[in-house]
């Protein structure tokens, strides 16, 4: 996975800049947990980073047991401090060699990771490895064929920089079922991060995103600007939410 997020700047920035509201948090877990009709799931994070949602699909999901892995000790650090919760063990590890028991968990689920990876087919077969027959495994990500975050209005590099980093549909399917999975679904699902382009503004100053890494200082300044002269033309009295949306990709152990 890259190293980039063991930089400790970058690890305290994203705790800061990808948090969103419960509301929207909660509908993330309730479509996690539809995935699964195990009572008590035992769940594997993989790229758990500040563990947002590690935590929260403790705190939501019935009964559910949280492994978070990660290999930046600097994001464990962090995840340890905002996200302590008695049913999340925080692990250092990667996607390529996870440090688990073979068939231990009933759920796998990876958010904005997939990109990371060096070795996806090694992480694929690891997946399988870990889950148990029937378990599944969800990918949160955005899928080379549908870039669209919000960001690349405002840096528009960003898109031609990840449409190199971000894998294809198919590539990731094909991955997957080649490893021992079955393809279940691709969905598409939306929620909102904040609650203005003003607030979705204040949370970028820091660069939270890796991302941002490959924009110069220059490159990034002039896009907080114009997200700022954007900003200024937000009608104050009626703010817009800002939303992400995201492909989920869902396959089952076979």
């Amino acid at each position: 996975m890259s190293r980039v997020y063991d930089d400790e700047r970058l690890a305290g920035a994203y705790e800061r800049g990808n948090e969103m509201p419960e509301e929207s948090l909660r509908a993330w877990v309730g479509l996690t947990a539809s995935y699964t009709r195990c009572p008590s799931p035992s769940i594997i994070e993989i790229g758990a980073g500040t563990g947002i949602f590690s935590a929260a699909m403790a705190r939501w999901i019935e009964g559910a047991e949280v492994v978070a892995v990660d290999p930046s000790e600097a994001m464990l650090a962090e995840a340890r401090r905002h996200h302590p919760h008695p049913a999340v063990r925080y692990l250092a590890g990667a996607a390529e060699a996870v440090p688990a028991p073979a068939s231990a968990f009933d759920l796998a689920f990876l958010s904005r990771v997939i990109h990371h990876l060096p070795d996806r087919t090694r992480a694929a077969r690891e997946l399988a490895r870990v889950l148990r027959v029937g378990g599944k495994a969800i990918i949160r990500t955005t899928f080379r064929e549908r870039l669209d975050a919000v960001v690349y209005d405002y840096w528009p590099r960003l898109r031609t920089i990840d449409e190199q980093r971000f894998p294809g549909e198919a590539e990731v399917v094909s991955d997957f079922v080649a490893a021992g999975f079955g393809l279940e679904e691709v969905v598409s699902f939306a929620q909102p991060v904040t609650a203005s382009l003003a607030d979705y503004h204040a949370r970028l100053v820091d660069r939270p995103q890796s991302k941002f890494t490959h924009l110069t200082s220059e490159e990034f300044r002039e896009g907080l600007a114009r997200m700022d002269a954007a900003v200024g033309n937000e009608a104050a009295d009626r703010p817009q939410p800002v939303l992400e949306r995201y492909d989920v990709a869902v396959f089952s152990r076979r």
